[in-house]
């Protein structure tokens, strides 16, 4: 088990350096105009030059990229171009909120997903085609619209639930919970239609293999074979799609913090993205590389554990 973690571990860490390679290429590749930018139309040639000198665009690319490596392996992401603020202040003061909303989404999505997965596995029927309706639906319509449904209903026509607005659940859970339950239902919708599908889906092979049929004959009760002994072998596969539905969250998150003004990364990935703000953009590709590179850790853990053959291949 430490040999397979330990392969994990280094594939993460490959990955991450190859996407900073690429991020930090294609960012200031494209960096022609940021001196301009920062100092505003008026600027004199003269002033534009200085500027360029300053921020060390005038030098070789290869040589930017390991000072900034250097720098991120020490934990310095730089300073932005635009504002005062270190890079990974800006950052880490709205992690919190990023990651509260997609890991409580995360759960959600799972209980709810493999309810539904193992009920439709198990009693099939008008159960199953419900369910598997419901999934296409809540697969198929925008988390966006989701998001504008759940404002109008709920937060403007019944008056439930606030509308926008963050209170930190350090502060006051109740008032965390009540502001991130619509978010929460907007971006969980389409990870519980991919999760409960796939969860359906190996429910229902492994109850057709034959060591089931052998449990089933030597008078195990259906509820003990189907907790202790299907479920644990069909796992693996909802595990992995909801680690990969926790990728796509954030990028759904984006948007759903803007729907409800969340002050998380989604904010900081629009403001300084439009800006060119280059500093703070290649914190942010870092850090949800990071995110991402953890996630695939956990889930392959979490694989391995459930099944063993997982760790071997």
């Amino acid at each position: 088990m430490l040999s397979f973690f330990a392969k994990r571990i280094a594939l993460a860490l490959s990955q991450m350096l190859a996407i900073s390679v690429i991020a930090f290429s294609l960012l200031y590749l494209s960096a022609d105009g940021i001196a301009r930018a920062i100092l505003g139309e008026q600027a004199t040639e003269a002033q534009v030059a200085a500027k360029t000198v300053e921020l060390g665009l005038d030098r070789p690319l290869h040589v930017r990229y390991f000072e900034w490596l250097t720098s991120a392996l020490t934990g310095d992401l730089g300073r932005s171009y635009f504002t005062p603020q270190d890079v990974i202040d800006a950052l880490l003061t709205r992690l919190p909120v990023t990651l509260s909303l997609l890991i409580a989404t995360t759960i959600v999505a799972a209980i709810i997903a493999f309810g539904l997965g193992i009920a439709a596995a198990v009693y099939r029927g008008w159960l199953d085609r419900v369910v598997q309706v419901l999934s296409v639906l809540g697969y198929a319509i925008p988390g966006f619209l989701v998001a504008l449904f759940l404002v109008v209903v709920f937060a403007i026509n019944l008056k439930l639930l606030p509308a926008t607005g963050f209170i930190p659940l350090t502060t006051d859970p109740a008032g965390w919970l009540r502001t991130m339950i619509l978010p929460i239902a907007a971006l969980s919708l389409g990870a519980i239609a991919a999760t409960a599908q796939q969860v359906r889906g190996a429910m229902i092979d492994v109850l057709r293999a034959d060591y089931v049929r052998t449990l089933r004959s030597r008078g195990l009760s259906e509820r003990e074979i189907i907790f202790k002994h299907v479920l644990r072998n069909a796992s693996s596969t909802g595990v992995t799609v909801l680690g990969l539905q926790f990728v796509g969250l954030l990028g759904g998150a984006i948007v759903v913090e803007q729907i409800f003004a969340l002050p998380g990364l989604g904010t900081v990935a629009i403001q300084y993205t439009s800006r060119g703000d280059i500093p703070v953009v290649m914190g942010l590709v870092l850090l949800t590389a990071l995110i991402v590179a953890t996630v695939n850790l956990l889930v392959d853990l979490a694989v391995g554990l459930l099944n063993p053959k997982a760790r071997i291949s």
